[in-house]
């Protein structure tokens, strides 16, 4: 057995017999699949208990959250690779097989690739957003040459759903962040361990079905979402990161509070983003975006105009 494929299930009733069927119907056939049900109350775990494949294993523990899911996934796991699936997305018949050949093909030296999607519904190939983006076929190491915006399109490319990932790298750097059922930011809080620390193999090739309409947190979130873990709980990306990353992660993690930032000021929350740019964002960062509209946010003349602006949308 090669590979640990893990499906975090939580009240997917609809969706998870899509994302059982395009795992087992994979051309790589060497794997386990492992199913945490993470207290689900729509009976999604009786879909699974039906497949009747014997790869295929149910854990149910209650509900904590998509980050301790995966991790407890990555506990049961006994292959060398782990390969996440959402349970409301769905993997293209050669996902595994390529994405293990152009790990094999590399090297031990590369913890993971991640491959392109098809966003639903769409139906849209993203490969052209990412070229834009200057992301190509290839390896990727961190450097402190880097430009800190390129390492963010890096990190948002890193998907629990698109990536294959060397178990070892996984539980080396702690894992999904399982803290306080965190429903948002609990991946990039992994995966930008990974990037400080090895490199990361990227494909374009589409191999992924991201289905955003299934999506129950993205279609009933009225209002900001949490702030992410990497924002709420920076020291511990900080004592990982090498000596000579530190400038750069200083300005991803600046980039990220800049962001979060305008969205908690259009939401009235213009405390918490000032916070966030007094912890992240001093005033020689002034040439990175956003900056300037950040600042005007994070006060109270620019959460009435975000006030303004929310009511002329119609968002209350």
């Amino acid at each position: 057995m090669k590979v640990s494929v893990i499906i975090p299930l939580y009240n997917k009733a609809p969706y998870i017999q899509r994302a059982l069927a395009s795992a087992l119907a994979q051309t790589f056939e060497s794997f386990e699949l492992i199913v945490v049900d993470d207290g689900s109350t729509d009976g999604g775990h009786a879909v699974v208990e039906r497949c009747g494949d014997p790869r295929v294993r149910l854990v149910r523990q209650d509900n904590v959250g998509p980050g301790a899911a995966r991790n407890r996934g990555l506990a049961e796991a006994s292959a060398p690779f782990a390969a996440f699936l959402d349970a409301d997305d769905e993997w293209f018949p050669t996902f595994l097989e390529k994405s293990l050949a152009c790990l094999e093909a590399h090297g031990p030296e590369v913890a993971c690739v991640s491959s392109g999607y098809v966003q639903y519904p769409a139906g849209k190939s993203m490969q052209p957003f990412w070229h834009r983006r200057g992301l190509r076929d290839g390896l990727y190491r961190l450097g402190p040459e880097t430009s800190p915006l390129f390492a963010m399109y890096l990190l948002a490319y890193l998907c629990p759903w698109n990536t294959v990932v060397r178990i070892e790298t996984a539980r080396k750097w702690g894992g999904y962040f399982d803290r306080g059922r965190c429903l948002y930011g609990e991946d990039s809080f992994l995966w930008l361990k990974v990037l400080l620390n090895e490199s990361v193999a990227v494909r374009l090739e589409p191999l992924v079905g991201f289905h955003t309409e299934a999506s129950a947190l993205s279609k009933n979130i009225r209002g900001p979402r949490p702030v992410e873990p990497m924002l709420t709980h920076p020291e511990s990306i900080e004592e990982i990161c090498p000596v000579e990353l530190r400038p750069l992660l200083k300005n991803v993690l600046a980039l990220r509070a800049l962001k979060t930032a305008c969205m908690l000021g259009y939401w009235g929350r213009w405390r918490e983003a000032r916070s966030l740019l007094s912890r992240f964002c001093p005033w020689s960062a002034w040439r990175l975006p956003r900056f300037g509209v950040a600042q005007l946010v994070a006060t109270p003349l620019g959460a009435g105009a975000g006030k303004l602006v929310r009511l002329l949308r119609g968002q209350g």
